[in-house]
């Protein structure tokens, strides 16, 4: 929801807040595995039990996430295997992010927030695969409620902060309806374009 009303002023922001990144070029897939290693560690940080240190974790790795599309477009050097890297990179994140988290709480004995944090990690990746399927089929997918860099900043800030357990409430019905609200928008357009068909 955030990236979708202000994404088109990440780049100045970017600029301003981080000239030294445009000094020369840097790699922006290069960037994107270096913040996959450091958020992906996370899921291990939280499997431990150190939640702060995960929270951390994906603040840091968040920022690689945040800067690498920003540089390509930058020094031109924006690919498409750039972007497919970066996506498919963001889904390991969030899959290790829950991992642990279902680990951290199986061994704390808390089955029930365990099966919470299961839920989140399998509305998160039906979120991700609906807009890639759906936008085989319709021009785009709207984000909905709740996109991936909400998702990751609540995780963060929740580890951080120690009220871990109503971010993952928040983080369960919030990734649900964001499943809903794009599916019911893939039902009406797939269905607007298949009367389309039928009256040609």
């Amino acid at each position: 929801m955030i990236k979708e009303k202000l994404g088109h002023r990440l780049d100045g922001w970017i600029h301003t807040a981080f000239p030294f990144l445009f000094w020369r070029p840097i790699p922006p897939d290069a960037m994107t595995v270096a913040g996959t290693l450091v958020a992906g560690a996370a899921g291990l940080a939280f499997a431990e039990g150190a939640l702060r240190l995960g929270g951390g974790l994906l603040i840091a790795g968040g920022f690689f996430d945040l800067v690498d599309g920003v540089v390509a477009r930058h020094f031109g050097i924006a690919t498409r295997f750039g972007a497919f890297l970066d996506s498919s990179l963001d889904r390991v994140v969030d899959i290790l992010a829950m991992l642990g988290l279902v680990v951290f709480y199986e061994r704390a004995g808390e089955g029930g927030w365990a099966a919470l944090c299961a839920l989140i990690l399998v509305a998160t990746v039906l979120t991700s695969y609906a807009k890639a399927r759906a936008e085989l089929l319709i021009e785009r997918m709207p984000g909905g409620f709740l996109e991936r860099g909400e998702r990751i900043g609540l995780l963060a800030i929740g580890g951080l902060t120690g009220f871990l357990q109503p971010v993952l409430v928040l983080l369960a019905v919030g990734s649900c309806v964001t499943v809903g609200q794009r599916f019911l928008y893939a039902y009406r357009e797939m269905g607007r374009l298949d009367r389309e068909d039928d009256r040609a």
